[in-house]
């Protein structure tokens, strides 16, 4: 076993997590792809990644592992990946929403046990989290890390000792888990991938040649050049090894009525050319924006959009009202996305840096500004500033989501209610702070429809989520 552990310097960056995961039946290299992978899911989190290997033909306990703070870029070198052998592995990128940011949280993990290695990677929060750990803890678990996924690990692994097969282990562990999981599981000779009942995170199923992928998004696959198969359904569970290709479990599925896709994949998180469960990112977008000028027009001169996921939302909200649509930011791509930092100061500060708005564009013209999401309103009204200091004679604000009424607890970094501009003030009010000329918000009801009436959790913005919360919030200290 070698692992290696890099610190590198590394910015307060948000997300969420993304995983990919590598089974090459022909037995060649994995690490390579996976490093691609990742780089294609950089966006779901830029705080901490790594990759772990096995050689499926090697010793149960042989495996690599590389992980640390920082980029994907950051960690990983050609060296690094050069020596890096195993024709099976799992890779994660994070931003943490549970669990502090540190090194010893980077995943994936690997744990060597009996039966020998188990590599994990996760996506998503367990609202049972802190109960199962105590339990472990009782019966003489050890935890290094503070994150909610290192107990789905031990609970495989324990599980593991009383199944006949490891994909049984993490079946029995599924049972026991509770909230938003999307898994990849490396075992000495199986991939296994699980995805929990609601189907809050995206997970998807690819081939390249004679090589089975497992990842967050689709545009993953597209990187690495892999044919998208399938999404993995939710409460599936799907084995992969060359002696029966792909074997599903589906008796965890639920009836669709009670599936709660995150609703916040469409608006923001996901990459605009990925697709989840069957609908396109892009195409919920344009739709947005489409809603966004039939239900608050307004008479304006150029429709733009805030980079990047604002974009596609403003494209329809031109294609439905007719007004040209422009680009009048430029952005800086070295520097990551400023939704939710854990730190205010460090959000603040990063908007400058990040954009700037093309003066020879809005100078004199009446702007309609299209925005995923205000959360706090500390971004947008310095966005609004930067537009008006720019010449633009008006700013009308149009935001592709209803307004942030409730936190999320099922992977979302969406803080307390307190911290939550709409919790306090009204629509007008907002407006008053951001510095707009008018403002309005995507239309409750127009969620369903802007993903062609997929069901969806919608909890951060009613309260309604499909499970309850926990009673002790475990995502972290964000409101510093």
């Amino acid at each position: 076993m070698k692992e290696i552990i890099k610190d590198t310097p590394w910015d307060d960056l948000h997300e969420e997590c993304g995983v990919f995961a590598m089974y090459d039946f022909d037995g060649g290299d994995v690490a390579s792809s996976i490093y691609y992978g990742l780089f294609a899911l950089q966006h779901r989190g830029q705080e901490s990644c790594g990759i772990a290997v096995s050689d499926t033909n090697g010793p149960k306990r042989n495996y690599s592992l590389n992980k640390g703070m920082g980029l994907v870029n950051e960690v990983f070198n050609q060296d690094i990946l050069e020596g890096m052998h195993g024709d099976i592995g799992v890779g994660h990128t994070r931003y943490s929403t549970a669990g502090s940011s540190c090194r010893e949280n980077a995943q994936p993990l690997v744990l060597s046990y009996i039966k020998g290695i188990l590599g994990m990677a996760h996506n998503g929060n367990l609202i049972n989290a802190e109960e199962l750990r105590d339990e472990l803890s009782m019966t003489g678990a050890i935890f290094q890390t503070t994150i909610d996924s290192e107990t789905i690990a031990y609970l495989i692994a324990r599980e593991r000792l009383n199944s006949a097969t490891v994909e049984e282990a993490v079946a029995r562990a599924c049972d026991r888990i509770k909230g938003a999981y999307s898994l990849v599981v490396m075992s000495p000779r199986k991939l296994i991938a699980a995805r929990d009942p609601q189907g809050f995170r995206p997970l998807c199923i690819g081939k390249r040649d004679n090589a089975y992928v497992i990842a967050s998004e689709s545009c993953a696959l597209d990187t690495i050049g892999a044919e998208f198969i399938r999404d993995i359904e939710p409460g599936e569970i799907v084995t992969i090894s060359p002696d029966f290709g792909i074997k599903s479990d589906k008796s965890r599925c639920v009836s669709k009525d009670k599936h709660a896709r995150c609703i916040f994949e469409y608006i923001y998180f996901a990459r605009p050319d990925s697709s989840f469960d069957g609908k396109s990112v892009y195409e919920s977008r344009i739709q947005a924006g489409r809603y966004l000028a039939q239900d608050s027009p307004v008479d304006a001169d150029l429709v733009v959009g805030v980079p990047e996921s604002g974009n596609a939302a403003a494209l329809g909200f031109s294609l439905e009202s007719g007004i040209p649509y422009g680009t009048a930011f430029v952005k800086n791509g070295y520097v990551g996305r400023t939704f939710i930092k854990p730190k205010q100061a460090s959000r603040e500060s990063s908007v400058q840096v990040k954009l700037n708005a093309l003066r020879e564009v809005v100078a004199g013209k009446r702007i309609i500004m299209i925005d995923d999401s205000i959360v706090r309103g500390t971004t947008s009204d310095r966005i609004v500033k930067m537009l008006r200091d720019a010449g633009a004679t008006e700013v009308h604000v149009r935001i592709s989501s209803p307004p942030f009424l409730w936190p999320c607890y099922f992977g979302t970094d969406v803080p307390c209610r307190e911290q939550l501009i709409a919790y306090n003030h009204t629509v007008e009010e907002i407006r008053e702070i951001i510095g707009a000329d008018s403002l309005a918000y995507l239309q409750f009801d127009r969620l369903s429809q802007m993903v062609d009436g997929l069901e969806i959790c919608h909890g951060c913005f009613d309260g309604n989520y499909p499970m309850d919360p926990p009673e002790n919030d475990i995502r972290g200290d964000y409101d510093k």
